[in-house]
């Protein structure tokens, strides 16, 4: 099983993430305000500032203090 590094030490599994958007985006910020009333965000980030956040399949939120750009294994899409 692959797993993603997503700094310090945190690892997901690339094949459960939808999508990988940067946090500084207000609808970013809505979706993990509204995860976290829900319990449904694990914080990645050790007290660093958030930098990406993951939306996964099983509807958590998962954020790290890594660069999007910085992340190699997860597939893009194919524009047709």
């Amino acid at each position: 099983m692959e797993l993603l590094n997503i700094g310090y030490g945190n690892a997901i599994n690339p094949k459960r993430v939808v999508a990988a958007v940067s946090a500084d985006s207000a609808p970013a910020k809505r979706m993990v305000s509204a995860a976290r009333e829900k319990n449904a965000v694990v914080d990645a980030s050790c007290g660093k500032k958030t930098r990406t956040v993951f939306i996964m399949d099983s509807g958590h939120i998962i954020l790290s203090a890594k660069n999007i750009k910085g992340f190699t294994g997860i597939e893009e899409a194919d524009d047709e």
